[in-house]
């Protein structure tokens, strides 16, 4: 196991800079997922910590060695692509021993190593199969397998779920999170879906634009997103956004969206006269006996939960219970936002307003 440590990483294509001065430390163990949309250089970052790709200036460290030039299979890194990339005319494990076949390995312990990764993903009965044999979990588990047999001091995943079916990936989420408190190796871990990054991950890396916005814990993240980019970005039903003014009324201060006016946690960092963007997540706007006006336009019953798609003072907002009411569209109920977890944005720098402290 090992470390990674990026400092001031920058990748240019041409006179197009894709990643600006990037500064990533994975802890050796961490689980580290990279989010963000399509676009944002996650995969950049990660081809580059493996060698796929060159830097154009910046440092790159797996545990104590420098690997700025070193060729991807002398950094004893495994990666895991999202299309599987096994040799169709090769039985299972054949694929799986194939990098220690190359590295001249001996055979019994390339037997060894086949049958022990194959008794950890539940690959034995398939070990003589060919991959067009095998559904997608199983290629997907191949593909582990052959990462997992080099030993690696960092497995590097691409997007590895993104050719499964639904229900798959979330079978697929949970046995590479088993896998890696078996093996605590170091991982870091590429995708654009945000439920797998808050499921599986040590530290979200929230990614934009090249840059790094934000990165923390699942919970801290949603918690506390430190711009509005991170606010939208996470969460399903995604947050609700009210663009609002700071307005002191009676001693007292609140933010007026249209002709509400909705009340706010104390001690923030704010001033009368102040543009913001007045956030709260979906399960923190409830329904209740108070509060202020709201139209719902749709019902969306999802089992555990309803959600109530509604119009309020102009805005599209979304409100989640766990009651079961017979809501109807059209029908006028109240919602009341849980102050501890209202957010705020300043309306120019798109930045969290922070409590005082």
């Amino acid at each position: 196991m090992a470390s990674v440590n990026v400092e001031k990483l920058v990748k240019k294509y041409g006179d197009l800079e894709v990643l600006h001065s990037i500064d990533l430390d994975v802890e050796d163990g961490q689980f580290v997922v990279l989010l963000g949309p399509s676009g944002c250089g996650k995969s950049t970052l990660l081809r580059t910590i493996a060698g796929l790709e060159s830097s154009t200036s910046g440092d790159i460290s797996i545990g104590e060695r420098n690997v700025n030039g070193m060729h991807p299979k002398d950094r004893n890194i495994a990666m895991v692509f999202q299309n599987y990339a096994l040799y169709a005319h090769m039985k299972v494990r054949d694929n799986m021993a194939f990098s220690m076949h190359l590295n001249k390995t001996p055979a019994a312990r390339i037997e060894e190593r086949v049958n022990w990764a194959a008794s950890i993903l539940s690959l034995e009965p398939y070990l003589d199969r060919y991959p067009k044999e095998l559904s997608g979990g199983q290629r997907q588990r191949v593909a582990m397998g052959r990462a997992i047999v080099r030993n690696p001091d960092v497995f590097l995943f691409d997007e590895p779920l993104s050719n499964l079916d639904a229900k798959l990936r979330v079978q697929m989420r949970t046995e590479i999170k088993e896998l890696h408190k078996r093996l605590k190796t170091t991982t870091v871990y590429v995708t654009h879906d945000q439920i797998e990054a808050m499921t599986m991950a040590d530290v979200v890396v929230i990614m934009r634009d090249g840059h790094i916005e934000q990165m923390g814990s699942p919970m801290e993240i949603y918690d506390n997103p430190a711009n509005l980019f991170v606010a939208e970005f996470i969460g399903s039903p995604g947050m609700n956004l009210l663009a609002g003014k700071i307005v002191e009324d009676s001693g007292k201060m609140i933010c007026r969206v249209g002709e509400l006016d909705l009340p706010l946690p104390e001690q923030m960092n704010i001033s009368a006269g102040q543009d913001v963007l007045y956030g709260i997540r979906p399960e923190h706007l409830i329904p209740s006996e108070t509060g202020v006006k709201a139209t719902i336009n749709v019902v969306e019953p999802t089992g555990p939960e309803t959600h109530l798609f509604c119009h309020m003072s102009g805005h599209d907002v979304c409100a989640v219970s766990r009651e079961r009411m017979n809501w109807k569209a059209d029908e006028v109920i109240l919602v009341e936002p849980t102050l501890e977890y209202v957010h705020l944005f300043d309306a120019q720098t798109k930045e969290a307003i922070k409590r005082k402290t």
